[in-house]
């Protein structure tokens, strides 16, 4: 570790702004540390620090001893937490959690048995030999977070990756609010438990120097901390009594002259903050192998008839340690957890303490009485005098009243530290420290939003890239089975035009009999696969028993075909004339037959889905090619039996009705697009001459002529738009879940439960 410059190592620097307010610690800093009550009940908090809360490892009706895990850290920036004496576990749930909403939040009930029996613990006073990854792991499984306030694992902060080396590490020592002397009193009588703990925290990050900085309204604290230095190289640094100088940014530039940059980490300059009171712990953590149960806090206010600071077990009622203090109820105006000015009201003593719970004021009326109502800014700039970070107070509340996100991150709304120096200076008593808190709070929640936002848009973006490339890749396939007809085809022309005897021995076609079973089979195959695919999209019931019903049918179907193709084998004949293809000709108009049937059964449908629209002008499109082969077929065919073919006898009639069809969906999706009326009018116009043309083809049939009537489909009715409302809403989370691997059995049993209750409600509506 380098030597200090001799004039770097005695100069203080100063910082903008900061407020003087009346020190009230005399109170509370007169008696030594009471020890540790043992209540009858503790609660102890899932979370106690900032990140993801704890994940309970023990049961209810379990015991636990002293110094146990009873919930493992559940994340990365999450630490453990531990029985901070031995019982049972009582309940596991929410409980009242120190928060001035009076929120509850998840915690472990633990019932004293006032034995105190710990738990085997694993010392380790030599822990200058063990690896540093040891060495951080044992102050993560310790569950230690920072004391100082705000909470963070500091395992999580010793292990960050900062852009450059940690070449200072800095201990705070300040403890610069008013009334609060926690740390004041841990310097004073555990001075060689934290440089111990230092000491560990320099095996860790070997950093170049360590600077120790404590306000000089501590003086037996001072005294204490510089015995205790004796044959260290730890530098000492006393300096004035400044409110807020004890913020980690703030005490950085009073001790190296050093400013953090706006949004940065102290970690970007190279230097690393820790709070004395979370040395202590890393000490007792490491050489003693005591996880972190109990931590000092400071009990203040007139209206305590003692104040003190006690070493208090995590969990301990409120009501307990003010009773402790002598509570005068009449007396007590406000209940505080923390200091006067970053602390926050309680509205009940219900609630336990928990790991950074550093002070409870109990205060009087006449010692912290009721702000006046807020009134105008006068713009006397004494808040922007008063500001630690440089801040303009007056154009961040401007700007956070009328929620202009944008200017308040360009302000640098977020290097406020929340100390309240401003609100205690300004004349107008106007709370700006809430105004800021509830600006940063709508910005988070307005950046995760848009967060989320971005990231549907990816993945929306992503699936139709997927999607386009599985058309592509259908389209190709598309055109390969094509080149393959065509060549097959090709092959067919020439080996009839060659007069190969071979190949114009062909085997008989199949009876007519074999015609339609092996229709009935094709058919039965194309409505088993829709209805799979149906039943893969919506699991319910029903789609299930159609599926099954299918599938019987289809293997009937089968089995039919193949009976009557071995009953009667086709046998092999000569061919009439080479031109003429039997085989190609058949098998043509098998494929027109299907056709056919699929695309009458599509037809079928009132309201057919874009999908459908687009299988139906698929089928159209298939059919008129095929029935084009078909007649190109039969035209080459002079010596093919005079009996009209079906597709010659009735396609006249099939086309005027395709027609129909076909202009009948074209103006249904025009309507439902909200197309112009000139539009309309000639889509309408085209329906009644197709109407027309098949009422002449019906007449030229001989079948008795169709009557001209069309009748406009009447509007969905609000019950019946609800309904479909809930279908879709219903097949939708039920799709979510189902693409979801972690989903809950019973939760995708309450999905399918509520699609088919919504189709069945549907479906008897319109019945009605």
């Amino acid at each position: 570790m380098s030597d200090l410059n001799h004039a770097d190592a005695l100069k203080i620097w100063n910082i903008p702004g900061g407020i003087h307010p009346a020190e009230c610690k005399a109170l509370s800093n007169r008696t030594p540390i009471q020890p540790a009550l043992l209540p009858k009940q503790l609660t102890l908090p899932l979370n106690q620090h900032i990140g993801a809360p704890a994940e309970p490892v023990v049961t209810v009706g379990e015991r636990v001893l002293k110094g146990q895990l009873i919930a493992a850290a559940n994340g990365f920036v999450s630490v453990p937490l531990h029985a901070p004496t031995s019982g049972t576990v009582s309940f596991i749930g929410p409980q009242p959690y120190p928060h001035v909403s009076g929120m509850l939040a998840p915690a472990i009930v633990i019932d004293s048995d006032g034995l105190d029996e710990w738990c085997a613990l694993t010392p380790c006073p030599d822990y200058q030999h063990l690896d540093n990854s040891l060495l951080a792991e044992l102050i993560r499984q310790a569950g230690i977070s920072g004391m100082g306030g705000a909470g963070f694992p500091t395992a999580v902060k010793l292990n960050a990756r900062p852009t450059q080396k940690i070449h200072t590490l800095i201990i705070n020592g300040t403890e610069c609010e008013p009334y609060i002397t926690a740390d004041d009193v841990l310097m004073r009588e555990r001075a060689s438990a934290l440089i111990s703990g230092i000491d560990i925290l320099v095996q860790l990050i070997q950093p170049q120097d360590v600077l120790i900085g404590i306000e000089d309204n501590k003086p037996e604290a001072v005294a204490a901390v510089r015995a205790a230095l004796d044959g260290h190289r730890y530098q000492l640094k006393v300096f004035p009594t400044k409110y807020p100088s004890g913020g980690e940014k703030q005490l950085i530039q009073i001790l190296t002259g050093v400013e953090v940059p706006s949004g940065g980490l102290p970690a970007d300059i190279g230097m690393l903050c820790q709070n004395v009171g979370t040395c202590v712990a890393i000490h007792d953590a490491v050489v003693h192998g005591k996880p972190l149960i109990s931590r000092i806090t400071t009990l203040t206010g007139e209206a305590l008839a003692q104040p003190m600071n006690v070493e208090v077990l995590l969990g301990t009622p409120v009501s307990e340690l003010l009773a402790f203090a002598g509570l005068d109820q009449g007396k007590l105006n406000r209940l505080i957890m923390g200091g006067p000015m970053m602390g926050f009201t309680l509205p009940d003593f219900a609630v336990p303490l928990i790991k950074t719970t550093n002070c409870l004021l109990a205060a009087t009326d006449a010692e912290l009485p009721a702000p006046p109502p807020a009134m105008p800014c006068i713009r006397c700039g004494e808040c922007a005098e008063a500001c630690p970070a440089s801040l303009l107070p007056q154009q961040l509340h401007f700007f956070a009243i009328g929620q202009e996100h944008e200017q308040l991150k360009a302000h640098n709304l977020f290097d406020c530290i929340e100390c309240g120096a401003c609100a205690y200076v300004c004349p107008s008593s106007i709370p700006l420290v809430q105004y800021y808190r509830a600006a940063k709070g709508e910005i988070r929640d307005l950046e995760q939003k848009q967060l989320k936002a971005e990231q549907s848009k990816q993945r929306f973006e992503l699936r139709q890239e997927r999607l386009r490339r599985a058309e592509e890749q259908k389209e190709a396939d598309r055109q390969v089975r094509a080149a393959k007809a065509a060549a097959a085809k090709a092959a067919q022309a020439a080996a009839a035009e060659s007069g190969d005897a071979a190949a114009a021995a062909k085997p008989a076609g199949p009876t007519d009999e074999q015609k339609k079973l092996k229709i009935e089979a094709s058919m039965a195959q194309v409505a088993l696969r829709k209805a799979e695919k149906q039943l893969a999209a919506h699991a319910t019931p029903e789609l299930q028993a159609q599926v099954d019903e299918l599938r019987s049918a289809a293997v009937t179907a089968q089995q039919a075909l193949d009976a009557a193709m071995a009953a009667n084998p086709p046998t092999p004949v000569a061919a009439a004339a080479p031109a003429a293809d039997d085989g190609a000709l058949k098998k043509t108009k098998i494929d027109a037959a299907m056709l056919r049937a699929q695309l009458r059964k599509l037809e079928k449908f009132e309201e057919p889905t874009s999908e459908q629209q687009a299988e139906l002008q698929q089928l159209r499109t298939q059919l008129e090619a095929a029935e084009k082969l078909l007649a190109s077929l039969q035209a080459e065919a002079p010596f093919a039996p005079a009996k009209p073919t079906e597709a010659s006898a009735v396609d006249p009639l099939k086309k005027a009705k395709i027609e129909l069809a076909m202009k009948r969906a074209e103006l249904k999706k025009a309507e439902k697009a909200e197309s112009d009326e000139a539009t309309l009018n000639a889509l309408r116009a085209a329906l009644a001459q197709a109407e027309q043309a098949l009422h002449d083809a019906e007449a030229a049939s001989n079948k008795p002529a169709s009557e001209l009537v069309r009748t406009d489909k009447k509007p969905i009715d609000e019950a019946t738009r609800a309904l479909k409302t809930e279908v879709a809403f219903a097949r939708a989370d039920l799709r979510k879940l189902e693409r979801d691997d972690s989903s809950a059995a019973d939760a995708l049993t309450a999905a399918r439960q509520r699609l088919a209750d919504a189709e069945q409600q549907l479906a008897e509506h319109q019945s009605a």
